[in-house]
């Protein structure tokens, strides 16, 4: 297996390197021809002064100027599309690879971690990362290359004790970045984590909407927003109180080193030590030195706020996958439907006591295993374990005689169709949600919607499809909201019956519908599905009678095992359960 590489954020810097020695060259043109505007207007004023420059000079002069200005133009656009072009596409990257990454890993991980939690990574925390490696690097950049090519002009063309007299107030700038950075790091990771919390508990209040509205706790949910809420404006404001803070404060030692120059530079232009066009540029230079200052203070918060969104993004990229393909697929590999359980004892990560105690049985290529059980028997982990939803040990469980972890994990979730307990529809059209399984799309093999309605016919959901107005093309709501449960069931049915794999799985999938469409859709099961195994999961005695086998799961341990007439012959638990289900039928049918 090919070894994950890890996650490093160098990797995307390093694949657009070249967008951003080009931008950070074309911003480098851009703040050479900044710093000879005050040059060139202190020439004119000193020229003017001292009538050393003539009417024909001052063109020139002016096109200097002009010079300078239209590249600083062409300039600001030729780097923001190169860097800002990079972060962008930097984003669009990461945000590909999280979302594929996500989709590698196993249950557990999101039994774990909320979704609103999940979301805040795609939006705060991928955003502070594209800021950070956008616009903050070039603020970072500037502002450094900025100050030294100013002081180093202030040295050159003006005077060199001015210069220090000046920048001495800035050195107090340096000491406060260090402080203001360690503080806004904090804060900004508990903002981001106060954003997460709200994001959840906004996902999670409106995909339950329903349950709310039936259980009048809108009051209640609206304070336990409204607290989420708080939180999330107290940290942000947090942040907010520490950024204006440092603002003025770099305003104040600005204003500091303005006044230096104004006394000291004053009495230097009367002493005659420096021209009135080099003191003019001089406060010029003043100037450009306050913007890489106040830069200085955003460049910390960006950089903060990116290190707490880079160290959540990075957390998920560390995650790794339970489950993993411990052999590589082989060309042609398909399942025969060969199923064995050998002693099959299976215990959760962070379970006490086992869930499936020694259960063993074989199934056999196109044989129907029935499992029945109460409520906590282990019934939909045994779907799981088939699934590798998660792992039990080597050699327990056996696919066409081989241990399941040596089944590649596309063959294994290609040739087992499963239908879980609750069904999931997506936001797209009914015909959309059944042909999910399949691997060609209806867009590009229209012939594919004839398979379709057949198998929406085998699950006994066509006749309710075409009464929509729309038909196969009704969109359905989010979860399938505007679905009752049996519509929802059956359309799931239809969804695994279109894949036509060599196994079926059906956990508890009929409850919600009535006992004349169950038993429709069951023998169109029986008759569809010759030579293919399927496994089916239920409560219903009704659902089982007519599998080959029927298996009892008692507290994880298989109790038993055998045909519904042998079952009933036996007396035991199945027997008593067919007796109480029949005579409620009974009862119903009077």
């Amino acid at each position: 297996m090919e070894k994950q590489k890890k996650f490093s954020l160098k990797n995307y810097l390093y694949e657009y390197k070249w967008w951003y020695v080009f931008g950070i060259a074309i911003l480098l043109c851009v703040d050479l021809a900044n710093i000879y505007i005050p040059q060139f207007i202190g020439d004119i004023i000193d020229g003017l002064t001292n009538e050393t420059l003539k009417k024909a000079g001052i063109p020139m002069m002016l096109m200097k100027i002009l010079i300078a200005g239209l590249i600083m133009m062409f300039g600001r656009f030729g780097w923001r599309y190169c860097i800002f072009g990079a972060s962008r596409k930097i984003e669009y990257r990461l945000r590909n690879d999280m979302f594929g990454h996500l989709e590698t890993l196993s249950a557990r991980y999101f039994n774990e971690h909320k979704t609103g939690d999940l979301m805040a990574h795609f939006t705060n925390d991928l955003e502070a990362v594209r800021v950070a490696v956008g616009m903050a690097v070039i603020t970072t950049f500037d502002a450094a290359v900025m100050s030294i090519m100013v002081i180093i002009k202030m040295i050159i063309y003006v005077d060199l004790r001015l210069t220090v007299l000046a920048f001495v107030p800035m050195i107090l700038v340096a000491i406060g970045c260090y402080f203001f950075g360690v503080q806004m790091k904090k804060r900004q990771t508990a903002r981001q984590e106060a954003f997460s919390f709200l994001s959840d508990k906004v996902q999670e209040s409106i995909s339950g909407i329903r349950v709310l509205k039936a259980f009048v706790q809108e009051k209640k949910d609206l304070e336990e927003f409204q607290k989420a809420n708080e939180n999330n404006m107290e940290k942000n404001l947090a942040v907010v109180k520490l950024r204006s803070l440092f603002g003025p404060l770099l305003d104040l030692i600005t204003g500091i080193s303005l006044l230096l120059t104004l006394i000291i530079g004053g009495k230097m232009v009367i002493n005659g030590t420096v021209s009135v066009g080099q003191f003019v540029a001089f406060n010029s230079y003043i100037g450009m030195l306050v913007w890489p200052m106040i830069a200085c203070g955003d460049c910390i918060n960006t950089f903060s706020q990116a290190s707490a969104g880079y160290k959540r993004i990075k957390d998920i990229f560390d995650e790794k996958p339970d489950i993993i393909d411990k052999v590589k697929e082989k060309d042609g590999e398909h399942l025969t439907g060969d199923i064995e359980l050998k002693n099959l004892t299976f215990q959760y990560p962070d379970g006490d006591t086992p869930v499936l105690k020694n259960v063993s049985v074989h199934i056999k290529p196109g044989e129907m295993l029935a499992v029945l059980g109460r409520t906590g028997s282990g019934k939909s982990t045994l779907a799981d374990l088939l699934l590798r939803v998660y792992d039990c040990e080597k050699g327990m469980l056996l696919m066409d005689g081989r241990p399941i972890d040596e089944i590649p994990l596309h063959v294994l979730h290609r040739d087992v169709a499963y239908v879980p307990q609750e069904n999931f529809m997506f936001s797209d059209t009914l015909e959309e949600n059944i042909a999910f399984g399949l691997e060609d799309r209806i867009f590009d093999h229209p012939k594919l919607r004839d398979n379709i309605k057949e198998a929406a016919e085998a699950a006994c959901i066509h006749s309710n499809i075409i009464d929509f107005p729309e038909g196969y093309q009704t969109l359905v709501g989010e979860r399938g909201v505007t679905l009752s449960g049996g519509q929802k069931q059956r359309s799931s049915i239809a969804r695994a019956l279109l894949k036509n794999a060599p196994v079926l799985i059906m956990d508890d999938s009929l409850s919600a519908v009535d006992t004349d469409t169950e038993e429709q859709i069951l023998e169109n099961l029986i008759r569809l599905r010759k030579g293919k195994t399927t496994i089916i999961i239920a409560h219903r005695v009704s659902t089982l009678q007519k599998a080959d086998h029927i298996a009892v799961l008692t507290e994880g341990e298989l109790t038993e095992y055998g045909t519904h007439d042998e079952l009933i012959r036996e007396g035991g638990f199945y027997a008593k359960i067919y007796e109480k289900q029949q005579l409620e039928q009974e009862l119903n049918e009077m």
